[in-house]
């Protein structure tokens, strides 16, 4: 693997600047341990900052914590951020109760049998892989599907979030969490 851009050392609660040390023990607390991704978001109190408000508007939209997921996982499948892929395979897996082939047809690209969820996808993947030019045909699909015309900026709003986290490990090469790692493929 060739060197990142932008080699940082995860922070933790001891060595993260003072304008992050609440949040990152925020973020230990919510996941039990400090996922090295936030560590090294930890580095700018701005960007972790930043990230988390994103998060938690996020987690306020209308789309279900599964359907959440979902998006957060094909925008990372697309974005090819390994790191993002295995935290929200397991996350999918073990806290949504995903079933393992649901997960593992995002990751391969395959259609999904659940037509709602299909259509989650579809949209997620096309907003990432043309920035945004989603085509109409696209949006009917997700409308017919069920969803709203506002949660498209919805899904639009788990894009972003991902596009941060997608870029910075693609510029970190932060190591993957043991917690993760099982999903790494």
């Amino acid at each position: 693997m060739k060197t990142p851009p932008l080699p940082l050392t995860p922070l933790d609660t001891a060595t993260a600047p003072e304008g992050s040390k609440a949040l990152v023990e925020k973020v230990q607390k919510d996941f039990r341990f400090i996922p090295n991704l936030f560590g090294v978001f930890a580095h700018s109190p701005a960007f972790l900052s930043g990230y988390m408000a994103l998060d938690q508007a996020y987690g306020q939209s209308c789309l279900s914590p599964k359907e959440r997921q979902v998006v957060l996982l094909a925008a990372s499948v697309e974005n090819a951020c390994r790191y993002c892929t295995a935290a929200h395979s397991t996350i999918l897996k073990n806290a949504m109760k995903a079933p393992a082939e649901m997960v593992e047809a995002i990751r391969a690209g395959r259609s999904l049998s659940d037509t709602r969820l299909e259509a989650l996808v579809r949209l997620t993947r096309e907003m990432v892989e043309k920035r945004g030019h989603v085509s109409a045909e696209i949006v009917e699909e997700f409308v017919a599907a069920g969803y709203g015309r506002e949660q498209v900026l919805e899904v639009l709003l788990g894009v972003a979030l991902k596009t941060m986290s997608n870029y910075t490990h693609h510029l970190s090469g932060v190591e993957i969490d043991p917690a993760f790692a099982p999903e790494v493929s």
